[in-house]
């Protein structure tokens, strides 16, 4: 059967060579013991493994504990907490740590060091979300209490998050050179190349049965070479390649609320620019129509058929299928109510098919991250699809340092998705516009704002999930499709491993994205199945 052409097209714009010599180091060995693996599951963090940076975020942090954990089915679990409660003000957590945690170093691990911790990651700047945090104080070396400066459900993320680290030993360093009570500690780190783990023979919970693991920081071709010449256990493959799993090897499909979506700058093009002077606002998306007609004129079955080679679904919003999305807030591909939106808010067509209104034609980038192959052919096949509704796109990648100067402008491929309703809040809150990779396109809407400040005062997050959903859309607005249409999200990805056919993961988490290797949220339970 002929392939469809526009995934033709996308398939011809992903070159992966595996003539390319492999040059990892000889730590990788091929009569390594069985109770050793290598893995090339993603990059390496930019800030090191420091938890009050951001290490951890997305998955478990691996050399350092938390206070709670999620199991397979995303229930809650305890860890270094037993206990937890919330006072009926919602501004007092109250905490009770286990007795036999200690370090990796042979330190017992205390209240006082979670309560470092948490103070000290507030005054930190990282990536974690500890805005309604006000102090953590120890009450005794096994209790303490946290404050808040208002309700905030959606705290809770950070006992699941944020590694705790010794007080007496952290430090400027720390990110290169970890100490913690997690399953694993640090042995070696070639930045650029590959990080080498070790079993943490303290560690309180199950032992690992791998004494050792390496981690490579490969590219995805490089990656996939390793698997096929059998030089590593496990490698993340992205869905162009992931047809045919090599010799050896079995195909791990997980499921995930890892999304692509293009982000809209909401602002007009005034000229205006931020603190760094970075344009802010763009002329043709800044028209609600535009990013309307854009959700409504997107064929995404197609885009998971081209782009992903089937390996994902639709993306109606950030967080499908988790409670706190809203299924209403969705719409049905309809290209031509879409053309006749444009047509009524003024967008015509020209002579060469693109639509103009006032003078400005309907023309834009879509920028992607230029080493992310899913993200190139998404942005290729977005920007074919946008010529039927006379919407003139070009796909060009960049670097992430180009990206953010430029993200506050021009339409973006960005990726999300998380096990907390917190990250919608940073996508969409009108504070948190231009906060780094938060909310970029300056999104704002006074109904949304209230919808989440609602769900934020919730007395459970249970309880905040209503709240949530009528952010997306609440029947007369939202950030949604259906009402301003801050993003037009496209699809949702399976992450697609290559395991090793005596490798046996046990059950796997609904995965967030990919930063952070969430494969190995329950690395604990891996087993090796072949004499």
């Amino acid at each position: 059967m002929a392939m469809p052409p526009l995934r033709a097209f996308a398939l011809a714009t992903l070159s992966v060579s595996m003539a390319a010599p492999l040059t990892f180091s000889a730590a990788i060995a091929s009569d390594k013991a069985p109770s050793e693996l290598v893995l090339a599951i993603g990059g390496e963090p930019k800030e090191g493994f420091d938890p009050l940076l951001g290490w951890g975020q997305y998955g478990h942090p691996l050399f350092q504990s938390t206070l709670l954990t999620r199991d397979a089915k995303l229930e809650s679990q305890p860890d270094l907490a037993t206990e937890w409660t919330l006072s009926d003000d919602r501004l007092t957590w109250t905490i009770t740590l286990r007795h036999d945690a200690v370090f990796s170093d042979g330190t017992p691990l205390t209240a006082h060091d979670v309560a470092f911790t948490f103070n000290q990651a507030a005054s930190a700047g990282g990536a974690l979300d500890l805005s309604a945090f006000e102090s953590a104080e120890a009450v005794d070396d096994f209790s303490l209490v946290i404050h808040l400066k208002k309700p905030w459900i959606t705290f809770t993320e950070n006992f699941y998050s944020l590694g705790i680290v010794p007080a007496a030993e952290y430090g400027q360093d720390y990110g290169r050179h970890p100490i913690g009570s997690g399953p694993f500690k640090l042995i070696s780190w070639t930045e650029g190349e590959q990080l080498i783990v070790e079993r943490n023979t303290e560690y309180y919970g199950k032992q690992p049965e791998f004494s050792k693991i390496t981690f490579l920081f490969t590219g995805e071709d490089t990656s996939l070479a390793a698997a096929r010449a059998g030089q590593v256990d496990m490698a993340a493959v992205p869905p162009a390649l992931a047809d045919a799993a090599p010799s050896g090897f079995k195909q791990v499909v997980v499921e995930s609320v890892d999304n692509r979506g293009i982000t809209f700058p909401i602002l007009a093009d005034e000229g205006k620019t931020d603190a760094e002077g970075n344009k802010l606002g763009n002329a043709v998306t800044s028209d609600r129509a535009i990013r309307r007609a854009i959700n409504l004129g997107v064929d995404r079955d197609l885009l998971v058929q081209v782009a992903l080679f089937g390996h994902g679904t639709p993306a109606s919003g950030p967080a499908d299928g988790l409670p706190w999305s809203n299924p209403k807030a969705a719409v049905e591909y309809d290209l031509d109510a879409a053309n006749a939106l444009l047509d009524q808010a003024g967008w015509l067509r020209g002579e060469d098919g693109v639509r103009e209104k006032e003078g400005v034609r309907a023309a834009f980038p879509i920028n992607y991250l230029a080493s992310d192959s899913t993200r190139k052919a998404l942005a290729i096949t977005l920007a074919e699809q946008l010529k039927a509704l006379g919407i003139e796109a070009i796909a060009i990648g960049k670097s992430w340092e180009s990206l953010g100067q430029i993200f506050h402008s021009e339409p973006v491929v960005f990726g999300w998705g998380s096990h907390t309703p917190l990250e919608v809040y940073s996508l969409y809150q009108s504070d948190w516009a231009g906060a780094g990779y938060y909310n970029v396109g300056y999104f704002s809407d006074a109904a949304v704002d209230a919808h989440f400040a609602a769900a934020q005062a919730a007395p459970t997050l249970e309880a905040s999930y209503p709240d949530w959903q009528a952010a997306e859309w609440d029947g007369t607005t939202g950030y949604g499709a259906k009402g301003e249409a801050g993003w037009a999200w496209l699809v949702n990805l399976e992450h697609i491993y290559y395991v090793n056919e005596c490798l046996d993961l046990g059950e796997t988490q609904i995965e967030p994205h990919g930063h952070g290797w969430p494969i190995t949220s329950l690395i604990q339970n891996w087993t090796w199945t072949c004499e």
